[in-house]
């Protein structure tokens, strides 16, 4: 196939990029708008027609009055029949009387008709009961006799007309025939109208959506893709400045998990050549043991320590790339042994300047993995120095120190990590804990807090930035013990 493509997914551009008449929403918008219309018409309708059959009876009548006037001032002379059948003729009837003082006078006569199948009294007709009436004539009319009578303007005779109801019922046909063809015409136009107006403000840029959605799909990776909101104040506005945003985060992130790829690829590269020379320093420390130098007996356990806790990071360095930390192996132990060996590895040199204040007390314990909680502390440690190291105060008199101090509340250990810096600048805040994003200082990566985050969540615990008054950065560590399930806490007791 030309470009790659396959038959499915031609099919599929062909549909999105032309629906099929009944599968667009906009022509099913049409259609319903027709409907609609339709339905109010005919809710217009039937009021409309039962107004017409009155109008069109009430008009025989007043007719049939006229010619009564006329036809009642020649009494007693016999009209003749030729006269008498102009008049029934002129209203349409095929008999008139009239009604004055109780009694019925008959003035013109056709055929007089067996029977009268039905009695309207025009006097005062009820919506409902005009309704009723005009359906019947519209469905079982045609071949039944009327009888009709109401007032001669406002006097009090009556006039009384018979009349066949095929008349009114062509007249009534008629009359919906027109009625159904304007309905029409006003349906269509409406719809076109709405048709229009819907399709420009919600179809065109529902359609925008969707191809953007689709294009987007198909290359997440390249800028071009990402839609270009308009600036509109609408819902489907609102929607598109969220999808562009929701684009470009997702792009950002494909960024990072691609940036995140090549580091790991890159550092299994050199994760073998680096375990070999740890582990001939290692070698070669051991030796060290040996030597009588008091300085070298005082730091060589120290020595050992690092490049046993440096081989132990080459053998799960992918850890962070691939999957998630390992799980602690918690234990209770003193933390200030701990913050110590911080303080060791950290190696302030005096001539900088920077303090280091340890204010944890010496019975107090932690429950949790030292490897990993020192990973936490010596991170933010170390970059709390780093920050001091490159910090000149506006105040001579002011000290550069990072504070250490812990206690416990109840079951929770709570430990903070304060400095008296320039503090963490308002990106490194807003990206605090993102990979390749939180770092607070140039040529950062940011994974030294994102990794103690991590390790701080394994022990289910909390890490956050606090807010202080003072310059600086405040760091807060919640590290809870663990649950004591109720067998092994009866098997402790009885060990005592």
């Amino acid at each position: 196939m030309p470009g790659g493509q396959t038959d499915g997914q031609q099919r599929d551009e062909i549909e999105s990029a032309a629906p099929r008449l009944v599968r667009g929403l906009s022509t099913r918008l049409l259609w319903l708008t027709v409907m609609f219309v339709m339905i109010a018409e005919v809710l217009i309708f039937v009021p409309s027609v039962a107004n017409m059959r009155l109008a069109w009876l009430r008009d025989r009548l007043n007719t049939a009055g006229a010619a009564s006037v006329v036809i009642d001032g020649l009494q007693p002379i016999e009209l003749p029949r030729a006269v008498q059948d102009s008049a029934l003729m002129a209203t349409g009837t095929k008999a008139i009387a009239l009604r004055s003082d109780g009694t019925s006078k008959l003035l013109a006569v056709e055929n007089m008709p067996p029977q009268v199948d039905l009695t309207y009294d025009l006097r005062d007709v009820p919506m409902l009961d005009a309704v009723r009436d005009a359906l019947s004539t519209l469905l079982f009319g045609g071949d039944r006799i009327m009888q009709v009578y109401g007032p001669v303007g406002d006097s009090d005779t009556e006039i009384e007309l018979l009349l066949e109801e095929s008349s009114l019922r062509n007249a009534m046909l008629a009359y919906a025939r027109q009625v159904f063809s304007v309905s029409i015409i006003i349906s269509l136009f409406t719809a076109v109208l709405i048709f229009l107006a819907i399709n420009r403000m919600m179809i065109v840029p529902m359609r925008r959506l969707t191809r953007s959605m689709q294009a987007f799909a198909a290359e997440p990776e390249n800028p071009a893709r990402v839609l270009r909101a308009g600036s509109g104040g609408d819902e489907i506005a609102v929607a598109e400045r969220h999808l562009a945003a929701m684009q470009e985060q997702l792009q950002k992130t494909l960024k990072q998990q691609k940036n995140l790829a090549d580091l790991g690829l890159a550092v299994s590269k050199i994760n073998h050549d680096m375990r070999n020379i740890l582990a001939s320093a290692q070698l070669m420390s051991d030796r060290l043991v040996d030597v009588e130098d008091p300085m070298v007996k005082s730091f060589a356990p120290k020595l050992l320590r690092t490049i046993d806790r440096a081989v132990g990071y080459t053998s799960e360095v992918l850890a962070y790339g691939q999957a998630s930390e390992a799980e602690p192996r918690r234990r209770r132990f003193p933390l200030c042994h701990l913050v110590q060996e911080v303080r060791d590895i950290l190696a302030i040199d005096p001539a900088h300047g920077i303090q280091f204040v340890d204010v944890v007390p010496e019975d107090l314990e932690v429950d949790a993995d030292s490897e990993q909680l020192f990973r936490v502390i010596h991170n933010i440690c170390r970059n709390a120095v780093q920050a001091l190291s490159n910090h000149l105060p506006s105040d001579a008199s002011q000290e550069r120190c990072v504070t250490l101090t812990a206690h416990r509340v109840g079951t929770v250990v709570s430990i903070s990590i304060d400095d008296t810096g320039p503090g963490m600048p308002p990106k490194a805040r807003e990206n605090l804990f993102a990979a390749f994003r939180g770092s607070a200082r140039s040529g950062g990566t940011g994974l030294g807090l994102a990794i103690a985050r991590e390790l701080v969540l394994a022990h289910r615990g909390t890490i956050a930035l606090v807010e202080k008054p003072d310059p600086g950065t405040l760091f807060r560590i919640e590290i809870p013990d663990r649950p004591v399930a109720l067998e092994d806490w009866r098997a402790r007791l009885e060990r005592q």
